[in-house]
């Protein structure tokens, strides 16, 4: 494959298919399942299901300690039956919720700090295929303690983890975090995407 651009990208060009037809089939707090009809150019229609996620965007937040530690939340997640090894994170209550405020409320809740200095690094697209699903990425820095919240019936007892980079980048290496979002936030920090010892831009106010 040769070096040759033919055309600049362009997300937003024209569709190559027309929606015909949407219908909800299922709601929940959170999201709602739509069944959509399509035209393709070919003349065929078809039809698929998409996940349309209500609260907008869900947040990641890469943390860094003043001794250079990052915080790993433990949990245990009831669609794939296993525990998993994730950054801070979720999603906000409604779709007018700041991704900023959500994440210093999740970093709080889960990680048991609050951040003195954040801001917003990356934004990444969860499942494509079949959902609206965007998640924001943070990184936050100045940390000082916080009380850490009930995570729910799944995880009565979260364990939080505080690893170097060095070994975050191990975990992801031998496939301990298998997590999207912790996944791109460990290593655009590996690559030197981000500088921990940079100080992050939005500084929280003083109560």
């Amino acid at each position: 494959m040769g070096n040759t651009t033919y055309r600049q990208f362009d997300p937003w060009r024209t569709s190559p298919v027309q929606e015909m037809s949407r219908k909800e089939t299922l709601r929940t707090h959170c999201f709602n399942i739509d069944h959509v009809t399509f035209d393709s150019l070919g003349g065929k229609p078809f039809e698929r299901d998409f996940i349309h996620v209500k609260h907008g965007d869900t947040v990641g937040v890469l943390a860094i300690t003043d001794d250079g530690r990052i915080p790993l939340v433990e949990q245990y997640r009831l669609s794939t039956h296993r525990w998993t090894l994730e950054i801070p994170g979720g999603h906000g209550s409604s779709h007018l919720d700041r991704p900023m405020d959500i994440a210093r409320q999740k970093l709080e809740e889960e990680a048991g700090f609050r951040a003195g200095k954040i801001r917003q690094f990356s934004r990444i697209m969860d499942m494509p295929g079949y959902s609206t699903q965007y998640t924001s990425l943070f990184y936050a820095t100045d940390l000082t303690p916080a009380q850490v919240s009930d995570f729910g019936p799944e995880t009565p007892r979260p364990a939080l983890r505080l690893v170097t980079p060095e070994e975050a980048h191990q975990l992801v290496v031998n496939g301990t975090i298998l997590d999207a979002k912790s996944l791109v936030a460990l290593l655009s920090l590996h690559d030197g995407l981000l500088n921990h010892s940079d100080e992050a831009g939005d500084q929280m106010p003083e109560n």
